[in-house]
């Protein structure tokens, strides 16, 4: 197990450099001239000249690069050309409001999904089977935009049950708080509860065909105990991976959901930041996110050899 953790810790590297130059490199790619968008309507060239010296946009752009790196190596991920905030502020106030969106989704759609494959498996070929695979459908195709506008007509404006919009942090008002992230994380975790549920139900009808699963039931052990203790832990190896994946997508494509909600976290953050041309920003969310989705591709790896005893030799 040591041996398998040093050698996923050391392919980080590489894999942590090629992210960064691909970030820097599409920053690069964006139109317009972030210097013309600070000096806003007085295009004077000294104040430009001033802008383009201050944050390096006059120099080459692989010295550029060197001077981030060295910068994100020592915890600096530069300065907001917009806000004049340090990134690493900014992204310390929006990466909770988002990741405790992403968890709140993760749970849905680990509940429901998770529980209806099993459901759906067990129930192989009866109307329950086709009712949840049908439902399932639907949350695949169903847009989060268009799902978030309808729960909020139907629970904020005709019922008064939950808030339209905003956000408040559990720090404030812990019930309030989920009152105001249910519905976007609902929303944020109605697809991917969908797709849980059918790898979960491939799954499941994967193992309750194995012959440890035969050999159980020849015991006369009673088939709950079948199903929940022999075939589920088996099963449930690929949706743990596919849940650990799945949460570092929900970080960085909660970008609509935020909109539709007016939730003030990673999405709103690089939205705004793309229109302003503030590249300093967009480097330090994209690196976090992408830095966040590594680590929970290594915690998946680790889960999966921990759920599976075969793979430890």
């Amino acid at each position: 197990m040591l041996a398998f953790l040093t050698r996923r810790l050391l392919q980080l590297i590489p894999t942590l450099f090629f992210v960064s130059v691909i970030i820097f490199s599409l920053q690069q790619l964006l139109p317009g001239d972030p210097a013309l968008a600070m000096a806003g309507e007085e295009r004077d060239p000294a104040v430009l000249a001033q802008i383009r010296r201050e944050y390096r946009l006059d120099r080459p752009v692989y010295v550029q690069y060197v001077y981030w790196v060295a910068g994100v190596l020592s915890g600096n991920l530069g300065e907001s050309m917009r806000l004049k905030e340090p990134v690493l502020s900014l992204i310390a106030q929006k990466f909770p409001v988002t990741l405790q969106l992403a968890l709140m989704a993760i749970v849905f759609s680990l509940t429901i999904g998770v529980s209806a494959g099993i459901i759906s498996a067990v129930k192989k070929d009866t109307g329950v089977d086709y009712a949840v695979n049908m439902v399932a459908l639907w949350g695949i195709s169903t847009p989060n935009f268009w799902l978030g506008i309808l729960l909020i007509f139907l629970f904020a404006v005709h019922l008064g049950w939950l808030p339209a919009s905003g956000y408040v942090g559990p720090f404030e008002d812990f019930w309030l708080s989920i009152e105001t992230t249910i519905l976007p994380a609902f929303v944020l975790g109605n697809s991917f509860a969908a797709v849980l549920m059918r790898h979960t139900r491939s799954a499941m009808l994967q193992a309750m065909g194995s012959d440890y699963v035969r050999t159980a039931r020849a015991k006369g052990l009673a088939e709950r105990i079948v199903v929940l203790k022999h075939a589920m832990r088996n099963a449930l190896t690929p949706v743990v991976t596919l849940g650990a994946l799945e949460l570092g997508t929900l970080l960085s494509g909660a970008v609509l959901t935020e909109q539709v909600f007016s939730i003030p976290g990673f999405g709103k953050l690089i939205v705004d930041s793309v229109f302003n041309r503030d590249y300093q920003v967009v480097q330090g969310v994209t690196l976090i996110t992408a830095t966040t989705y590594i680590l929970l591709n290594l915690l998946a790896d680790i889960a999966y050899v921990l759920i599976n005893p075969r793979l430890r030799s």
